[in-house]
């Protein structure tokens, strides 16, 4: 992480803060898809500066794409540049499936809940649609798709695309619309929009865990039947989610080699009490690691025989 990166962090810290956000230690014990995790009620986010998204990398999204799904997050990747041309204000930006803004905007958007209107996407700037305000004032004015086609210069296609949702206008073409129409038709975008289930997900990170480390392996096929999902680019090494139970669990794995154990276990605590899920760690031997979390001895692994069981074993 660069210097300006860390400024830019800092900075989103603040803006959480002030606006209510409970924000979690920065986590940088080890390489991470996320900078910290905030939460505010129910809306969680998990937060990323970056000088330039085209330097995220597809595993870093997928990682972070893992964990919104897992947690019901949002993310969002506050960043200065696209490769050689500056971020715009008032824009949302995607990296991988990750929505990138503008430190002003971000700011924007938790200081005021002003949810910016402009998409950037390959060809140019997009605005999304209000279908059903554009029908419902054509039929006010008792105009019919072809008419009303013909008004704003476009195909009845375009316009019935418009109605049904389906088709995202222009900048020009949305303020076209609006000068004709005399009302806004331009959607906010949800920055805190749910994460999508991503098909065969969970058999990527299990492959991930299966070779990298046989302690991670146990705990995947012990709970194989749950939604556990392993980690590589987080403090934490696997996350388990029970929505109709309630109940997530993050867990860590002791690693020998490891240098900063203290603090990922600090890390995990932070984003545990953030993201509500109760905070596990996983140790090769009986072993306490002088910190306010619970260790269980992998051989105690064969006596659990559910997600329940773990968190007993804690109390």
């Amino acid at each position: 992480m660069t210097f300006m990166e860390m400024e830019k962090g800092k900075a989103a810290e603040k803006v959480l803060k002030q606006a209510g956000y409970t924000v979690s230690q920065r986590c940088c014990s080890r390489p991470c898809c996320f900078d910290f995790a905030a939460r505010k009620n129910e809306t969680l986010v998990f937060i990323k500066t970056q000088s330039n998204i085209g330097n995220v990398s597809p595993s870093d999204s997928c990682e972070l794409k893992a964990i919104l799904e897992c947690t019901s997050g949002a993310a969002f990747l506050i960043s200065k540049n696209m490769r050689e041309k500056p971020l715009e204000d008032d824009t949302v930006y995607s990296r991988y499936d990750i929505l990138a803004v503008t430190q002003r905007t971000f700011e924007k958007v938790i200081l005021h809940e002003a949810h910016p209107l402009i998409q950037a996407a390959p060809g140019g700037y997009y605005v999304e649609i209000d279908g059903e305000a554009i029908k419902r004032r054509r039929q006010e004015l008792h105009l019919s798709i072809g008419e009303l086609a013909g008004m704003m210069g476009t195909s009845r296609r375009t316009l019935h695309g418009y109605e049904q949702g389906i088709t995202k206008a222009s900048v020009s073409a949305a303020y076209n619309i609006i000068c004709i129409l005399g009302i806004p038709v331009a959607k906010p975008i949800n920055m805190f929009k749910k994460s999508k289930k991503q098909p065969g997900r969970f058999l990527t990170t299990a492959k991930h865990a299966l070779t990298r480390n046989k302690l991670i392996q146990k705990i995947v096929q012990k709970f194989a039947y749950y939604n556990i999902t392993a980690f590589r680019k987080a403090p934490f090494d696997f996350l388990i989610n029970i929505p109709e139970k309630k109940i997530k669990i993050i867990g860590g794995v002791t690693d020998k080699k490891e240098k900063e154990l203290d603090r990922r276990v600090d890390e995990i605590l932070s984003v545990s009490e953030v993201v509500q899920a109760h905070p596990i760690f996983i140790t090769e031997k009986q072993k306490a690691l002088n910190k306010d979390i619970h260790c269980v001895c992998s051989k105690e692994l064969s006596e659990i025989k559910n997600p329940q069981d773990l968190i007993a074993s804690s109390k």
